[in-house]
């Protein structure tokens, strides 16, 4: 949105309204400089044409990076979150570290590169320091129960309030929870709050169709937790409720004949129960049900009506998960198929981005029992080590754009380069022998010499020949060795100056040089086997995969993958590429995925440009790149500590 967009057309948009606003302070912009926001915009140089035309804040200002920082509302805040800017992101004065989310309130002070910005919120403050928007007041006695004094005695009254307060939190809870493990474990709790009577609750889900309903959890009043496997269970009771889709209520339920027979129920001594199943649509999850021993009618309809109510709830979250759990193991799929497809290119590094995001993750999970204090407050979420794991699996993908030739280079001269040197070489051998032999025969038809004085001169000439031989020969095996490249920086090999100026002559043209320039400036490479173009090109694919990675629309817990692919080549002293980015600018994420690229490059198998180095030996590497000051020298040592490169159980190889 731009600086002049007209605020009063979004500020009554009753479909996505605005809750704040950004004023810009001491814009030079024709028209109000004023910003609206709704759920979430980004803020940045240039027009992003991924985005709604609400979603992002245009300020033409050219010190602000072209995605600069993003705003997003959780709940009743906002928060704002640098996106590694070049010029970074401040609030208050106080500049905010690439990544992190920080709160807004109300009156804030932004600044982004020499832009100046006020955060102004339109919702009112409650007293628990939270916001709220008021959009509607009405009459709350209009629905306010009616209770009779007279015959609603004080207990009753107190018992349904507590339910009533205990179902708001139900609902409460279950619109926050995020994973299937920590919704159990909160229904477990809420449920012995909204059945003061209950004595054991337990929880059984449907797996794939046509396998069997199986228990996931079991508690006892007073937190005891039991082994589903081990509990015992009606089966009469969950076919019914499964099958029949039908809620049961058993009051007395030792004197019931449907259940006073079986064996699971007298076993257990189950006075009174609750079995309700948890249904959405035609779709049957499972079941909840509660129960008790002590008093045979601990249950009554009314407790039967708020279990289903519940379950209700539960069930719309637990299909939620499952949407989710197949939508992320779509996406998986989806970017461990791209990373298999880039690697197929090229066969030799094959697995690579594989096991770097085994390193990474394993080095990220070690942080949290680090000896520095510092790193152990870092320790990341599961989500964000998921984001890791993406950001270390799709590091290498911009490689699709490098050319074949250039991405599978062996040696310091191509194939076909070394080839053609061959044959240049042979040629000079056969013009030498041909110059010789043809002055011999010259000089003979000139001076008609005598058999002993030819005899001598062609003696002599092959002498010569044998001796121009086997410098050529010296020189072609001079070229060989300074081809094989090297891992670490070593000096060119002196006898390719000597072969350069080595000036030989032709057949019927001028005179030619063994080796050109081209050829003299790639064998004098002193670390690896790529030429600076060559080098570009490579280098250029670390620009390409966050092109392509920006472009996916990432959800909030994943944001982060571009921005720590994108750095995986920068180094702490600013040495690195593609932005030459320093210390801190450099996310925690991004220097562990450096870590474990570069172990993995140096002890990945046998390549054809250079041998595997041996775990030892690559971690003498990798420490003597901390003592100069490319790598952190801190997380280094917790990668060696946890032995982050070795494979554990649980962890996708």
């Amino acid at each position: 949105m731009e600086a002049n967009a007209p605020f009063a057309d979004t500020l009554d948009s009753a479909s996505d309204p605005v809750r704040a606003y950004i004023e810009w302070v001491g814009a030079s912009t024709p028209g109000p400089a004023v910003f609206p926001l709704h759920e979430e915009a980004v803020l940045g140089r240039d027009k992003q044409d991924a985005l709604a035309s609400n979603r992002y804040i245009c300020i033409l200002d050219p010190t602000i990076s072209r995605r600069h920082a993003r705003i997003r509302r959780r709940g009743a805040n906002y928060f704002v979150e640098d996106l590694h800017s070049r010029n970074g992101t401040f609030v208050c004065g106080e500049r905010l570290a690439p990544g992190a989310w920080h709160l807004l309130r109300d009156g804030d002070e932004l600044a982004l590169a020499s832009a100046q910005l006020v955060f102004h919120s339109l919702m009112l403050p409650e007293d628990g320091g939270s916001t709220t928007v008021i959009t509607r007041s009405v009459d709350a006695t209009r629905f306010a129960p009616v209770v009779d004094a007279a015959h609603a005695g004080r207990g009753e009254l107190e018992k349904t309030v507590h339910q009533l307060h205990a179902m708001a939190q139900v609902s409460i809870a279950l619109g926050a929870v995020t994973d299937q493990e920590t919704l159990v474990e909160k229904l477990m709790n809420f449920i012995f709050d909204l059945f003061p009577l209950a004595e054991r609750a337990f929880i059984m889900l449907c797996g794939a169709e046509g396998d069997s309903p199986r228990p996931v959890a079991a508690r006892r009043r007073g937190g005891k937790a039991e082994d589903p496997s081990q509990m015992r269970i009606s089966h009469t009771i969950v076919d019914q409720v499964l099958v029949k889709k039908r809620a049961i209520l058993s009051v007395d339920t030792l004197s019931d004949r449907h259940y006073a027979a079986h064996a699971s129920i007298v076993a257990q001594a189950i006075h009174s129960v609750m079995c309700v199943p948890l249904i959405l649509g035609e779709e049957v999850l499972g079941l909840i049900q509660v129960d008790t021993s002590s008093d045979p009618r601990a249950f009554q309809e009314a407790d039967l009506e708020i279990l289903s109510g519940v379950c209700a709830e539960t069930a719309v979250a637990l299909k939620n998960f499952q949407l989710y759990s197949s939508i992320k193991g779509l996406l998986d799929g989806f970017v461990c198929a791209s990373v298999q497809a880039i690697e197929e290119r090229d066969p030799v590094t094959a697995g690579h981005s594989f096991r770097v995001a085994t390193y990474a993750e394993n080095l990220a999970r070690a942080i949290e029992h680090a000896g520095d204090a510092s790193l152990r407050r870092a320790a990341f979420t599961q989500a964000q080590l998921r984001e890791i794991r993406y950001a270390a699996l799709l590091h290498d993908f911009g490689k699709v754009g490098v050319r074949e030739h250039v991405l599978r280079k062996e040696k310091k001269l191509h194939h076909a380069d070394m080839r053609l040197l061959e044959q240049r070489f042979r040629y000079a051998r056969a013009c030498l022998e041909r110059h010789a032999w043809g002055g011999l025969a010259r000089r003979h038809m000139q001076e008609e010499l005598g058999m002993s004085a030819f005899r001598r001169e062609a003696e002599r000439i092959e002498a010569q020949i044998e001796e121009e031989g086997a410098r050529l020969d010296a020189f072609f095996a001079a070229i060989v060795r300074a081809n094989e490249p090297s891992v670490s920086h070593t000096e060119p090999v002196r006898e390719l100056a000597a072969i350069r100026d080595h000036a030989c002559h032709g057949t019927g043209e001028p005179g030619f040089r063994l080796l050109s320039e081209d050829e003299f400036g790639a064998l004098n490479i002193g670390k690896g086997c790529l030429t600076p173009d060559e080098r570009r090109q490579i280098e250029a694919h670390v620009a390409d995969s966050y092109s392509f990675l920006i472009l996916i629309p990432w959800t909030r817990e994943l944001a982060g993958v571009p921005a720590i692919a994108h750095g995986h080549h920068e180094k702490l002293d600013g040495s690195g590429y593609p932005m030459g980015l320093k210390g801190d600018e450099i996310s925690i994420q991004t220097r562990i995925l450096t870590i474990s690229d570069i172990y993995d490059a140096l002890t990945a198998r046998d390549r054809p440009y250079k041998e595997a180095v041996p775990a030892e030996r690559a971690l003498d590497l990798i420490a003597e790149e901390c003592r100069i000051g490319h790598l952190d020298a801190r997380l280094f040592k917790v990668f060696v500590d946890s032995r982050a490169w070795e494979v554990r159980a649980g962890v996708s190889p």
